[in-house]
């Protein structure tokens, strides 16, 4: 994955806009912080107040406290302003955007310049707090930055996908809770919450592994199943599969995996695969193969 890359405005309609918008470059850390370094948006010769703030996309207030972060901007003495959001600021999970406002003015919205995103690659955090915070700055589809943030407590990272046959073999590593023998995971039907299929897991110290064979969920018929890991049990905690831990902010349409038929009595053949979500999350899609579709049209 790119770790270190320039973004653009998405869209060429967006280039004479954000000429004249501020810009930030963003550095994250591997404990989960992120520096922002802003383009100077003072006036010369003027002593502003400035702020980068963060607000949560879609909030029903963008002025609370749940809603909205505000950071100081103080200069860096390179011409820039620099504002940081320490891992102990706690950002709800969902995409924030990102402004730079001046004493009394109006916030505007910020570009986005470099992301140093290298810490993140391969990131192991300690899970010491019981928690795990992930925040990965990108541009959005309008050219604008914002930032992307999960918080969970306690969290199942996945890690490698191995398809064989009609099953997957899933890797992964827990943080915030420990793994009993009495530990599974389970696939449950998206729009059908009653229909539940158990898998064992095999645990070693924080890390897990557990096959899924697709037969008993393409007997269901077509649709979604989402992936949680209950770690001790029925008795513990629900915690849902997914992959957060390094650079890429929006996985469904870079992680892919292969798909395999799978034939039922009731509902003829399917195919099936895992993928992410547009929350990172893990889940499996059963759905009408190509062939299948054509023949009902």
């Amino acid at each position: 994955m790119t770790a270190l890359a320039t973004s653009q405005a998405a869209h060429a309609g967006d280039d004479q806009e954000a000429s004249g918008a501020p810009r930030a470059d963003c550095i994250a850390d591997s404990a989960g912080g992120l520096t922002f370094d802003v383009t100077d948006t003072a006036e010369p010769g003027t002593e502003a107040v400035a702020h980068l703030v963060l607000r949560l996309r879609d909030a029903d207030s963008g002025e609370d406290t749940e809603s909205t972060v505000r950071l100081p901007l103080t200069p860096s003495g390179d011409g820039r302003l620099r504002a940081a959001l320490p891992s102990s600021v706690e950002l709800a999970e969902g995409r924030w955007n990102a402004y730079a406002q001046v004493a009394g003015g109006e916030p505007r919205r910020l570009m986005p310049g470099v992301n140093d995103l290298r810490s993140l690659v391969d990131r192991a955090p300690s899970g010491s707090r019981g928690h795990v915070a992930v925040r990965i700055p990108y541009a959005t589809k309008q050219g604008n930055l914002s930032v992307r943030s999960w918080l969970r407590a306690p969290h199942a990272e996945t890690g490698e996908i191995e398809i064989s046959g009609t099953a997957m073999t899933v890797r992964g590593r827990v943080y915030g809770t420990a793994l009993a023998d009495t530990g599974y995971v389970e696939a449950v039907r998206r729009d059908e919450k009653d229909a539940v299929r158990r898998a064992e897991i095999t645990a070693d110290g924080p890390e897990f592994s557990f096959a899924l064979p697709y037969g008993p969920l393409a007997d269901r018929g077509a649709g979604p199943w989402d992936l949680w890991l209950r770690p001790v049990g029925e008795s513990g905690p629900r915690v849902r599969l997914a992959r957060l831990l390094d650079d890429v902010p929006d996985k469904k349409a870079i992680f892919t995996y292969p798909v395999v038929p799978c034939v039922t009595e009731e509902h003829g053949t399917l195919e099936a695969g895992p993928y992410y979500t547009l929350d990172n999350d893990l889940s499996v899609r059963v759905r009408e193969t190509a062939a299948g579709k054509g023949a009902g049209a």
